[in-house]
């Protein structure tokens, strides 16, 4: 089984301010990917727009949530951004909060002696 973590505390409180449903859902797919397995709800890959690596969990509706995750390093799932998507476009702001907190992961990482 992965290890689970949020990249920051930012990152957990973003997590923890998501309804209590959404945070649920979120939470049963995260723990399917720490067990090796695919997510029930639909996902995408931010490999473009964010980097290798990080997927989105996604849960359409009025309002939409977004959950961030990488678990491509260090035997661990790691949560970057939860959101409530406010536009039908790809959304910038989120996109780029995203790519600054993998570029901290793997900073961190580096200096725990982790090859990326």
């Amino acid at each position: 089984m992965k290890k689970f973590a949020f990249v920051s505390a930012a990152a957990e409180r973003e997590y923890k301010e998501l309804p209590k449903d959404v945070q649920d859902d979120f939470g049963k797919d995260l723990r399917r990917i720490q067990y090796g397995q695919d997510p029930v709800r639909p996902f995408k890959s931010l490999t473009e727009s964010v980097g290798a690596g990080a997927i989105e969990l996604i849960i359409n509706g009025s309002p939409a949530f977004r959950c961030v995750y990488v678990a491509k390093f260090a035997d661990m799932v790691v949560v970057l951004y939860s959101f409530v998507k406010t536009t039908n476009r790809s959304d910038r702001h989120a996109m780029q909060v995203a790519q600054e907190r993998m570029k901290e992961l793997k900073h961190e990482l580096r200096k725990m002696g982790y090859r990326i």
